[in-house]
C-alpha cells in the first residue's frame, strides 16, 4: 500500500515534554513539514522549569486547541516512562499512536511510512519502528543507528530492544494490547511495547530505512554519542546483574497475562521463567531454544555467558530492584 493511500487515517502524536525549550521548536517544525498530514499532537509537559510549556501552549493557537491538545495530567513531574504512558491510555481510541521525542526531527516522510506499513494488517495488533539518523545538537551527521536483521519477535524482545521509543507507531490493536496489561516499573514504554506486542503474535516491522534525525546532547535522558566500542565497556562496566533482573522482571510480568501470548511464546516464556528463577541445568535448556538471543553473534555470546552466570537473587530479594529508575534497565540503541 503507498503512503498516499494510508492518509486516511488519523495518527495521533504523543509528546512528553520536560525542560525542551532548546531544541523543541525545530521538532514541531517537523510535525508541519509531514506529507502525512492527518495528525493531531498530545502533549503532557512533565514538570518543565524554563519555556517549554510556553512554545508548546503557542503551537497549539498557531495550529489550533482541537490539533495540539494538552494532558489534563499536565505538569507534575512523573519521568518519561509514567508521563509516555499516560498519554498512550488517553489515545486508547486513536487509529494509529506515534510517540516522539522533544529534541529529535522528523522527515517528511515519517508517518506517511508508518502508516502505509502499518495499515495492511488491520485488526492485527502491528508496531513500526525503524533506524535512526545520529546528529549532535547542531543536527550535523554522527553516523546510523544499528540496524537490525532478522527476525523481530520473542523471545529476543527480552533481551533486547530493537524499538526505539521516537520511532515507534502502533495500531488501535497494538495501543489496546499495551494499554490493557500492566507493566514492571522499570521499564520504558517503548522496550515493553516491543516485548508485549512481540509476545502477543503482533506484527513487528523494522524499517532500515531511518525517518528520525535522533539528536545527541549533553542531556538525553537516554543516550550519549558515543562510538559502539565505549558503548560496550560501558555495558560491561554496569555489570549484568541490573540487565537480568530488568529480564527477569519483564518476564514475570508477561507470566501474569497467560492468555494473551501466542501458545509458541507462552512456551518459550515457560523456558525462560524456569531458568530466570532456576538452576543452571534450566538456564543451558532455555539457551537452546533458537529464538532466545540477541541482534549480532557477539551479543549473543555475551548474553549467554551471563545468563548462565548470574544466578537468581534469594527470595525476596528481587523486590529490591523495584525502586531503581526505569531508565537504567533501557538501552542505548
Amino acid at each position: 500500500m503507498s503512503a498516499s493511500a494510508a492518509s486516511g487515517r488519523v495518527i495521533t502524536i504523543l509528546l512528553s515534554t520536560f525542560n525542551g525549550a532548546p531544541f523543541l521548536a525545530e521538532q514541531l517544525d517537523s510535525f508541519l513539514a509531514q506529507t502525512h498530514r492527518n495528525w493531531v499532537l498530545y502533549w503532557r509537559d512533565d514538570g518543565s522549569a524554563d519555556d517549554t510549556v510556553r512554545i508548546m501552549r503557542g503551537f497549539a493557537r498557531r495550529i489550533g486547541a482541537d490539533r495540539c491538545i494538552e494532558s489534563p495530567g499536565s505538569g507534575p513531574h512523573l519521568g518519561a516512562r509514567a508521563s509516555f504512558l499516560g498519554l498512550l491510555a488517553q489515545a486508547r481510541s486513536a487509529e494509529i499512536v506515534a510517540f516522539a521525542d522533544q529534541d529529535d526531527v522528523w522527515l517528511p516522510d515519517k508517518l506517511a511510512r508508518a502508516a502505509a506499513q502499518i495499515e495492511p494488517h488491520g485488526l492485527h495488533p502491528a508496531l513500526y519502528c525503524g533506524r535512526q539518523y545520529l546528529v549532535d545538537e547542531k543536527l550535523s551527521g554522527l553516523g546510523l543507528s544499528i540496524l537490525h536483521r532478522g527476525d523481530a519477535g520473542f523471545p529476543a524482545s527480552l533481551t533486547q530492544n530493537i524499538a526505539a521509543g521516537n520511532t515507534l507507531v502502533m495500531n488501535a490493536a497494538a495501543v489496546a494490547l499495551v494499554t490493557s496489561l500492566g507493566q514492571p516499573d522499570v521499564s520504558m514504554h517503548d522496550w515493553w511495547c516491543y516485548i508485549t506486542l512481540s509476545a502477543a503474535g503482533g506484527a513487528i516491522m523494522f524499517d532500515a530505512q531511518p525517518q528520525v534525525l535522533y539528536r545527541l546532547h549533553k542531556t538525553n535522558l537516554v543516550g550519549t554519542a558515543r562510538p559502539a566500542y565505549a558503548r560496550a565497556w560501558g555495558a560491561l562496566r554496569r555489570g549484568p546483574q541490573r540487565y537480568m533482573a530488568a529480564m527477569r522482571r519483564h518476564a514475570d510480568a508477561l507470566a501474569a497475562e497467560p492468555a494473551r501470548l501466542t501458545p509458541q511464546a507462552r512456551a518459550d516464556l515457560k523456558l525462560v521463567e524456569a531458568a530466570l528463577h532456576g538452576d543452571l541445568l534450566a538456564r543451558i535448556t532455555a539457551l537452546r531454544c533458537p529464538r532466545l538471543r540477541r541482534r549480532t553473534r557477539l551479543e549473543t555470546l555475551l548474553f549467554g555467558y551471563w545468563f548462565l552466570t548470574v544466578p537468581p537473587p534469594p527470595r525476596g530479594v528481587a523486590k529490591a530492584v523495584q525502586g531503581l529508575s526505569a531508565v537504567e534497565f533501557r538501552e542505548v540503541k
